[in-house]
């Protein structure tokens, strides 16, 4: 906890003096053009990632970056997207898996889960992205937890699209939805392309987008 404290003394010190207009200017009110959804893997930081500022990003964190489909009682990630869509306006939607997902490998290994019954539960919502790796035979564990990830991407992609205000979005072609695959180990990203259903590079194709 100490290097927590000391990180935040030293933000204090000498990063938000720099900072200070930047600050001010977020504090009454934000203006987030896009809502990043991710795992809460501490290896994924999406500000980092995509080299965005305080105030440019809405983001949702959660194992396995999973999105329920909507449902008679919305949970706090039906909110959240809610109020990114219709409060905020955001224009894009990025769902974004990782390389080596904790909540994925779980899932592809068929780990016990026993001992974590609510983690067990939440990821029932990737059932269908494990229906679809399952059918398949891989030459090894990383291969299969790798398509896992991204099989989930897609999975949560087509439930996001249940949710009222993002169905609404994308008929009024006011929204697009992005799923994105993020290499720890090489840095980049491999972005789900509309047309070939394949995720592709995206340094390669910055333009892709999903729907």
């Amino acid at each position: 906890m100490q290097h927590i404290i000391e990180g935040f003394l030293n933000f204090q010190k000498e990063i938000f003096p720099q900072r200070k207009e930047l600050f001010r200017s977020l504090a009454s009110s934000q203006n987030p053009k896009a809502l990043f959804i991710s795992c809460s893997d501490s290896r994924l930081v999406p500000e980092l990632v995509t080299q965005q500022e305080p105030g440019q990003l809405f983001v949702i964190r959660n194992a396995g970056n999973i999105v329920p489909s909507f449902g008679p009682e919305p949970g706090g990630v039906s909110a959240t997207i809610e109020y990114a869509v219709v409060a905020l306006g955001v224009t894009d939607i990025v769902i974004c898996g990782h390389s080596n997902c904790g909540a994925m490998k779980a899932i592809a290994t068929c780990q016990c889960l026993d001992p974590m019954p609510a983690v067990s539960h939440w990821l029932r919502y990737s059932d269908a992205a494990k229906a679809v790796v399952e059918k398949k035979t891989w030459a090894n564990e990383t291969d299969k937890v790798n398509a896992m990830v991204q099989e989930n991407v897609i999975a949560q992609l087509n439930n996001i699209k249940t949710h009222p205000s993002v169905a609404v979005g994308l008929r009024d072609s006011t929204l697009r939805l992005h799923g994105w695959f993020y290499d720890i180990e090489s840095g980049d990203i491999r972005a789900l392309d509309k047309n070939s259903k394949t995720f592709v590079s995206l340094s390669e194709n910055p333009d892709v987008y999903f729907e």
